[in-house]
């Protein structure tokens, strides 16, 4: 009889989180390129995702922001399901779901992208909420990747420091750039939540034998 207090990795739940994380990351490129087509007057460069996120055709962004949430959140649940009682595995797996519930926040609640300023505007503590999240996570998982994948902690250092040196700088930019900016900045999240996505791949394929 197995020991009861051995972890079993579970092949089916992890590849449904893969999936989810997958299409919801490539789902956030493609709504952003399709909102920014079919939104009249929409400058790509001068104009932020908030901007797409509000008006006549937020479904579409709203829709990809959502589904990055669902990436994020199926990355917190691996992170469960791959806990090894290391505090980080534990900070690891909050952070990706706090980041899940600021996308929400910021595809549910139109501000700024339509001039919205009515009660309490949380957007610019959400974005900076984002940013600081974001870094954490990186650097987490910098620290405890090579646990599930050797490139991760390379990925990690990498993304963490495009994104130290790139966020502070989208606060700087004149309207004209921040929209371009800001999309180089998410293209960096969905490039690490892939990242991630396969490292998992090939960490349960690893393991193959200790499922059940």
């Amino acid at each position: 009889m197995p020991n009861a207090n051995h972890q079993y990795l579970a092949p089916g739940f992890m590849r449904t989180l893969i999936w989810i994380t997958v299409l919801g990351a490539i789902g956030l490129i493609g709504g952003n390129i399709v909102g920014s087509i079919v939104v009249p007057g929409h400058d790509f460069v001068a104009d932020t995702v908030s901007d797409l996120a509000a008006g006549r055709y937020e479904i579409i962004q709203d829709v990809s922001l959502y589904g990055f949430a669902a990436s994020l959140t199926a990355l917190s649940l691996a992170c469960a399901h791959l806990h090894n009682g290391v505090t980080r595995w534990s900070l690891l797996t909050f952070a990706l779901i706090l980041l899940a519930l600021c996308v929400v926040i910021i595809g549910a609640r139109n501000e700024y992208g339509d001039g919205d300023n009515e009660g309490i505007v949380v957007h610019i503590y959400i974005v900076y909420a984002l940013g600081a999240l974001f870094a954490a996570v990186f650097l987490l998982m910098a620290l405890e990747g090579g646990r599930i994948a050797a490139f991760m902690p390379a990925l990690s250092w990498g993304c963490l420091v495009l994104w130290g040196l790139g966020a502070p700088i989208f606060f700087l930019l004149p309207t004209e750039w921040d929209g371009l900016w800001e999309r180089g900045l998410g293209v960096i999240t969905v490039v690490w939540a892939l990242g991630y996505a396969n490292a998992l791949h090939l960490f349960a394929r690893a393991h193959r034998d200790e499922t059940r």
